[in-house]
């Protein structure tokens, strides 16, 4: 990986060229499919479920008032779509 704890693109596609033996392009291009299909999904308002990993979720969270930490003024936060992830049981054990 090449920026410490992070995962990007570039090394998905690097891990795909070396363990699948795709080239690079190739590789690349199956990466951006996968995430472009998911994304399509998300905002088809599916859920997008990958078994022993987890689920993203697209809510839909109403409008709420809030308050100002600092001052105590109450503030009303607008309604809005939050994309969650949920992990998996078996993710949940690894990572522990």
């Amino acid at each position: 990986m090449a920026n410490a704890g992070t995962l990007t693109r570039a090394d998905l596609a690097e891990m795909l060229n070396r363990q699948v033996g795709l080239s690079r392009a190739d590789a690349a291009a199956m990466v951006e499919s996968i995430l472009g299909h998911m994304t399509s999904s998300l905002l088809n308002g599916d859920n997008v479920k990958i078994s022993g990993f987890g689920t993203f979720v697209l809510r839909d969270k109403a409008e709420r008032i809030g308050r100002n930490p600092k001052t105590g003024v109450e503030v009303p936060i607008t309604p809005r779509r939050v994309l969650t992830f949920r992990a998996s049981q078996g993710m949940r054990h690894k990572v522990k």
